[in-house]
Order: structure tokens, then C-alpha cells, then sequence
């Protein structure tokens, strides 16, 4: 079952941007937990951005200051600002949330800290 749906995956220089955008399909998750993860084939699923539903963020050190993660609220839309990519960072990217806000391991980006995800989308950047 599908409960987020990401877009704005695509193909990029590096060096280039690209904003990423997921949406719920069947819950909102204004005050809860967001997260942005990455998968590479053979590198598992990596932490990319967490936010808490006031806003607060923390950040990979590998996209730290690159990378921004943002939330509408009343959209209920949670974004990633990816700037300065690299191709590095080609991968899938998933949305996920917890079912509440933000907790101490949250903060670790630890996959088994949130509940729902989406299917992905596509990241290429070349060099």
C-alpha cells in the first residue's frame, strides 16, 4: 500500500538542482516526523534529511549544506531543495514519516524510526 508519493526525480548535471516533492495519499502528516532517505543497488538505504513538524532539521554530513529539507503544512507536501548535486548522489529517493513528530532516534535517521514510504523517485546526476 502506497502512502506517500515523491516527485521530481529526474536527470541533471553536476552541479545542477532539482526539488523533490512528496504528497500523502491517505493521511497527514503536518505533525509528524519527515524524513528523506536515498537507496543505491549493493549500498542499502541511507538517512538523507529529517524534519519535525516545528520545522527543525538535521542532515547527512554528505549533503549537509547542499541539500534542504521543507514542509508545507497546509499542503501537507514535504520537499528536498537539492542543490550542488553530484553524481554521488544518484539514487532513489523515498519519503517516509513516523506516526507522531520527531524523538531522540529520530534524529539519527534510522530506518526502523519511520512507519510510512513512498516508492521512490529517480535521481540520476552525471558527471
Amino acid at each position: 500500500q502506497v502512502h506517500l508519493v515523491e516527485s521530481g526525480g529526474g536527470s541533471v548535471q553536476a552541479g545542477g538542482s532539482l526539488r523533490l516533492s512528496c504528497e500523502p495519499t491517505g493521511y497527514t502528516y503536518k505533525k509528524y516526523c519527515a524524513a528523506w532517505f536515498r537507496h543505491v543497488p549493493g549500498k542499502g538505504r541511507e538517512g538523507v534529511a529529517v524534519i519535525d513538524s516545528g520545522g527543525r532539521t538535521r542532515y547527512a554530513d554528505s549533503v549537509n549544506g547542499r541539500f534542504t529539507i521543507s514542509r508545507d503544512n497546509a499542503k501537507s507536501t514535504l520537499y528536498l531543495e537539492m542543490n550542488s548535486l553530484k553524481p554521488e548522489d544518484t539514487a532513489m529517493y523515498y519519503c517516509a514519516t513516523d506516526t507522531n513528530d520527531c524523538y531522540s532516534g529520530s534524529w539519527s535517521l534510522r530506518l526502523e524510526d519511520f512507519y510510512y514510504w513512498g516508492q521512490g523517485t529517480q535521481v540520476t546526476v552525471s558527471s
